[in-house]
């Protein structure tokens, strides 16, 4: 089993930045791809961004491309989401996902995903 701990959110005002983190612990060996999702009220939980555990290729979706970045830390297993030029829109809680060896077109789905942490508020005022 792999366990994710995710910390970082916060309220923050638009256009300003933060960075999520989520350590990964237990079987790691087991973690092929981790991924940022999000959901906000009402909506349901959507792809933000993930990346392989092997070659650091990474993927975003277009709503956060050139304003997010995800990264990772192989050496303490986490993963970081630096958020810059945020908007209200990015409101949301942000969960933190790991996968296993999964083919790479269907990592934006949620069901790829065995592994959730608990979720870490973002809230971005106007």
């Amino acid at each position: 089993q792999v366990q994710l701990v995710e910390s970082g959110g916060g309220l923050v005002q638009a256009g300003g930045s933060l960075r999520l983190s989520c350590a990964a612990s237990g079987h790691i060996f087991l973690i092929d791809y981790m991924g940022w999702f999000r959901q906000a009220p009402g909506k349901e939980r959507e792809f933000v961004a993930a990346i392989k555990w092997s070659n650091d290729n990474t993927f975003y979706v277009d709503s956060v491309k050139e304003r997010f970045i995800i990264s990772r830390d192989s050496a303490n297993h986490t993963v970081y989401l630096q958020m810059h030029s945020l908007r209200p829109e990015d409101t949301a809680v942000y969960y933190c996902a790991a996968a296993g060896s999964i083919w790479s077109g269907v990592i934006r789905s949620r069901a790829s995903y065995a592994y959730w942490g608990q979720g870490t508020q973002v809230t971005v005022s106007s």
